[in-house]
């Protein structure tokens, strides 16, 4: 195409209308109808890409994108007998790990990563809960795809990293545990707590106190009843500060959330949730909560999840819920958290290879897990609100941030900056 240059894998050319395209169907089609709900104006959108572009732009919690199924290897383990558990554990380990080592599915990676204008994100990487035998199975595979892609995906073990990955114009990962590891054998609380020492040297800098169920530490945001955090789950904040491992509670009850605020010593974060202030929803955190968190010099990010977002489900929702933290509680104590991931476009033709079992089921699909069991509310999503907040149209997020006003400063601020430096306060290298 004469005349046209790329931009981190956004095809840029003279035309404003076309600066966000990429040439892939799949995230374009997102795009177009993000910018039909944003309408920018094309200085608006020529301003957002030059700033996303240069900004550090950092994931307060998400998933990277994720690998097609391979087909093949899961009609061999149907065909040797795996049980539905071990078939759903292969899946999860396919989409997490296929791009280290599968040509075409590195390429659809690191286009989507550089699409989206990425350079890290605080990767889910533990399976939720506390058992540390579960908890280590993402943390493994990541390690190897960050061991096995370097130096253009890596794992970042210190927040300078971060910054130097930026500057060699790389992506990576800043990894999360999802959950406390919990030996659970409740000999004494120093033996209790020691996995929290060793799951840091492996690389996790970040650790829900609960997912949505009820744990020894304190309630989850799915349970009808909140107790708040319990004495341990004090110890357990406690353990964290000296440690460096920043305390989460993105998935905590509006009153744990509270009770962790005051006992930690550190900034602290909810790292993928929404005001419950604009939007009441359980997975959102009230307005003390969100101030208690905001005092520990912590943060909120703001997540693309249309159900928790509410009103229209879209971008403008996102935005507004971005806009109600930063002007009640400050710019410096928001930032996006996504929770949602790219996936493949190459998933649907595999998932059509995988053969039925004889009864005509699918061998892929698990029942609902007890911890992820969700209260009922009556919101209805739309592929529109899904395509609008999709994780490749991150700058389109800044695009709308722009549009709102904010200062180029105060944007880098929410897309990255504030992440980071929740980061390198907690850092104990």
């Amino acid at each position: 195409m004469a005349g046209v240059a790329t931009w981190r894998g956004v095809v840029r050319s003279a035309e404003a209308n076309a600066a966000w395209r990429t040439g892939n169907d799949t995230i374009d089609r997102a795009r177009e109808v993000a910018l039909g709900i944003l309408k920018p104006t094309p200085s608006q959108l020529d301003r957002a890409l030059e700033l996303h572009r240069s900004a550090l732009v950092f994931d307060a919690y998400g998933f990277s994108p994720r690998a097609a199924i391979d087909a093949e290897r899961v009609n061999e383990a149907v065909q040797a007998g795996a049980s539905a558990t071990e078939l759903n554990d292969l899946r999860e380990e396919i989409s997490m790990t296929r791009m280290a080592t599968d040509a075409r599915e590195r390429k659809e990676y690191l286009d989507a990563f550089h699409a989206a204008g990425v350079t890290c994100i605080f990767q889910n990487a533990g399976e939720e809960g506390n058992e540390p035998d579960r908890l280590i199975k993402r943390l493994a595979r990541f390690t190897y795809a960050t061991d096995l892609m370097r130096p253009e995906l890596s794992k970042a073990v210190r927040p300078d990293d971060i910054e130097a990955v930026k500057r060699a114009g790389k992506v990576c990962l800043y990894l999360t545990g999802n959950g406390v590891p919990l030996p659970q054998r409740w000999d004494n609380v120093r033996d209790e707590l020691g996995m929290i020492r060793i799951f840091h040297q492996l690389g996790i800098r970040m650790m829900h106190l609960t997912y949505n169920r009820r744990n020894p530490i304190g309630d989850g945001a799915g349970e009808p009843h909140d107790g708040g955090l319990s004495d341990f789950g004090q110890m357990v904040v406690a353990e964290m500060n000296r440690i460096g491992v920043i305390v989460d509670v993105a998935h905590s009850g509006w009153k744990t959330a509270f009770d962790a605020a005051k006992a930690s010593s550190k900034p602290m974060v909810a790292s993928h949730t929404t005001a419950a202030g604009l939007y009441r929803h359980f997975r959102g955190k009230p307005d003390d909560a969100i101030k208690a968190i905001c005092d520990t010099g912590g943060l909120v990010g703001i997540c693309c999840v249309p159900r928790f977002l509410g009103g229209k489900g879209d971008i403008g929702a996102l935005l507004d819920h971005i806009d109600y933290v930063a002007k009640k509680f400050g710019v410096e104590h928001v930032a996006i958290g996504t929770d949602t991931a790219y996936r493949s476009r190459f998933e649907k033709e595999e998932r059509e290879k995988i053969k039925r079992r004889a009864d005509g089921s699918t061998p892929l699909g698990a029942g609902p897990r007890w911890d992820h069991l969700w209260p009922k509310d009556d919101f209805v999503e739309t592929p529109e609100m899904d395509q609008s907040v999709t994780w490749t149209n991150w700058p389109l997020f800044t695009t709308g941030l722009v549009q709102r006003g904010y200062s180029d400063d105060d944007i880098r601020k929410i897309v990255g900056g504030n992440i980071l430096r929740v980061a390198r306060a907690n850092f104990a290298g």
